[in-house]
């Protein structure tokens, strides 16, 4: 059973930092594409962050670039994503998932998904 389990969010204030952890169950992260998502209710879900398993390659949103960024514990099977200097534009739900096809990552289709985190930024 492939399970991907989000925790990690909180309420802070703008210039904070949290770290979002996505634990991953059921199948090895270093064989699979995986990303980082987040959702405003009402609007489209938004890709964060995506490792391709094939190059070990990382890469990040315009908007997050500098700000955001992605580790991996192989031994614990955890992903992490490192949030620092939040704004408010970054409240949303997060989430993590997991893909064998790098395209289903690229558009929001992937096969596994976590249930989400909140992240929530005050000014």
């Amino acid at each position: 059973l492939v399970q991907l389990v989000e925790s990690g969010g909180d309420s802070v204030q703008a210039g904070g930092s949290l770290r979002l952890s996505c634990v991953v169950s059921g199948f090895s992260e270093s064989n699979y594409f995986m990303g980082w998502f987040r959702q405003v209710s009402g609007k489209a879900r938004e890709r964060v962050a995506s490792w391709r398993a094939d190059n070990g390659r990382t890469y990040y949103a315009e908007s997050v670039e500098g700000r955001f960024s992605v580790s991996r514990d192989n031994a614990k099977n955890i992903v992490y994503l490192q949030l620092n200097d939040l704004r408010p534009e970054d409240t949303a739900m997060y989430y993590c998932a997991a893909d064998d096809k790098y395209e289903a990552i690229l558009t929001a289709r992937a096969m596994y998904w976590g249930q989400g985190t909140q992240v929530t930024v005050s000014s």
